[in-house]
């Protein structure tokens, strides 16, 4: 469902407000902050969940996490105060704040720490850091207040998970089987224990949140705003439009009106990296995907370079593969653009065109004809100029606009149904996702798009869990890399840059490689909405 800037901001204030079937909108509160976001948040729950604005929500709004990032992405307490290891390394016992609750009251324990990280843990449930997790080989809640983790081997350095995986009420979720974790009634209303409190979610429409004056000053105490509210806008256009009336404070920007904002006195732009790679995910158990050869003509065939200046205006890097170049650990590739290999290996797989060279490519009497599946959006320009490179190889390539729960459907289906989709990949420090999309233990999980799995790669992530030393370590995920890059499951395409605009009335907002919200707890809103007329005004 799609966003409509003004009118849609005005619906779900009056929802909020209101139970009549007529409203007339009041103002906006001075510490609401109305946040756009592209697609419906996807879930509440943080076992299920690949949506990146979904995941700040949790980690930062809803739920707390036992460590947390710094802004040198160095781990340091959060809901687990201080921690230990063994002399051998082979336990860790984390020592929790005793004084937070779960919104219900219900205060938190070890025994939700255990819970968690049990469930997050076990294949049934698909949590898409289960890799990580996998050196687990027993939780102990050893008291109301500390919790040990046992491994199976000696941990080189704290388990960077720890920071991103955020504790779940073991009271509410436990009797849910692994199974059906999402399909559970929780996920579209959670009870969280972290500064934001949910309120509520009108499907396709909003998700709001409000402050939590419970949150214990151990963690920072409650929060500064008084509500968050999480409305879907899918339309560029209609989200700059929402930022200059005030409707919306924070929204995600074309990059080509990032100008715009920035010459609007009542607002201002933030261009922040983050984790966070786009594909091709190629279909390899059908033809004509079936086949390596066509997998690398279609990589050879794009034009990073002009997608990252023409649909981005220079806010991505072009992609190699999939982990950003900046990664201690990331393969050193640079991105190729080979039209004439690309014809060959076409021409050798059997797809050829007729004799005018011009015709689009057939073999056996089938023309080389595919869809391409996407999220409904405004703006597909990406997939335009995709369909363009590919045409120019005799492809003929049909966009499919879905909306994010049908595009996950299709994507995370056992039978896998589609061509190619194009996707955006939540990426991680440890490289996790990558056994998320490819290592067979984690089959039928939430990155499991393409079902690509090889015994090769299985037996490359077997290494990267029992390396014992960050060199070892950097060497087997080097190797997942160079298997990746010969076979070519994925088409990688560009790594993002984040865009936001943002209201100039917001302070202590940080966006970095932690994400959009990090700091949010601390934002802090100066004034009614700020918009030009107002701005102009002020200044006369």
């Amino acid at each position: 469902m799609r966003g409509t800037g003004r009118r849609s901001t005005a619906r779900w204030w009056c929802a909020l407000t209101f139970a009549s079937t007529a409203c007339v909108a009041p103002p906006r509160p001075s510490g609401t902050i109305v946040y756009a976001s592209g697609t419906d948040l996807e879930s509440g729950n943080p076992l299920v969940t690949v949506h990146p604005l979904s995941r700040q929500v949790q980690r930062y709004v809803l739920f707390v996490t036992l460590a947390r990032y710094d802004s040198v992405l160095s781990p340091t307490p959060y809901a687990a105060q201080r921690w230990e290891w063994s002399a051998d390394r082979r336990a860790l016992t984390l020592h929790l704040v005793t004084a937070l609750r779960w919104h219900d009251g219900v205060p938190t324990t070890s025994r939700d720490v255990a819970f968690t990280i049990e469930a997050a843990r076990d294949p049934a449930t698909g949590y898409p850091r289960a890799a990580d997790l996998a050196a687990v080989a027993a939780t102990e809640a050893i008291d109301d207040s500390t919790i040990q983790l046992r491994y199976t081997a000696p941990q080189p350095a704290f388990p960077l998970v720890l920071c991103e995986l955020p504790i779940l009420p073991a009271h509410l979720l436990a009797t849910v089987p692994r199974r059906d974790m999402r399909r559970a009634a929780f996920n579209l209303a959670p009870i969280g224990n972290g500064p934001f409190r949910f309120a509520e979610r009108r499907a396709g429409d909003h998700w709001s949140f409000t402050r939590n004056p419970d949150f214990p000053a151990e963690l920072g105490g409650p929060p500064r705003i008084g509500s968050l509210v999480v409305v879907v806008v899918d339309e560029a256009t209609t989200k700059f439009a929402g930022l200059a009336s005030g409707d919306l404070d924070v929204a995600g920007i074309a990059p080509t009106m990032a100008s715009l904002v920035r010459r609007d006195p009542s607002l201002r732009v933030i261009d922040y990296p983050v984790l966070f790679a786009v594909g091709l995910v190629l279909n390899v158990h059908r033809p004509p995907f079936d086949d390596p050869r066509v997998r690398r003509a279609i990589d050879l065939s794009i034009d990073r370079e002009r997608i990252v200046r023409a649909a981005l205006a220079g806010f991505a890097t072009p992609a190699a593969g999939g982990v950003p170049p900046d990664n201690p650990f990331a393969l050193e590739a640079t991105a190729l653009l080979a039209p004439r290999t690309a014809d060959s290996l076409l021409d050798a797989a059997g797809w050829r065109r007729g004799p005018s060279g011009e015709d689009l490519r057939t073999r056996g009497g089938r023309t080389f004809a595919v869809d391409l599946l996407t999220v409904g959006s405004g703006d597909n320009a990406v997939e335009q100029l995709l369909q363009a490179d590919l045409a120019a190889r005799g492809i003929r390539v049909s966009i499919r606009q879905v909306e994010l729960g049908t595009f996950l459907t299709t994507a995370r289906a056992p039978e896998k149904r589609f061509d190619m989709l194009i996707t955006g990949i939540p990426g991680d420090l440890s490289l996790a996702y990558l056994g998320a999309m490819f290592d067979s233990r984690q089959a039928g999980g939430a990155l499991d798009y393409g079902g690509a799995h090889t015994t090769i790669l299985d037996s490359l992530f077997e290494r990267t869990r029992t390396s014992r030393s960050t060199a070892e370590l950097r060497d087997a995920w080097l190797a997942v890399q160079r298997e990746l890059a010969r076979d070519r499951p994925v088409v990688w395409i560009y790594h993002s840059r984040g865009l936001q605009g943002i209201s100039a009335r917001l302070h202590n907002v940080r966006m970095d490689l932690r994400g959009e919200m990090p700091t949010i707890a601390a934002w802090e809103v100066a004034g009614p909405p700020l918009t030009r007329h107002t701005v102009g005004q002020a200044g006369r």
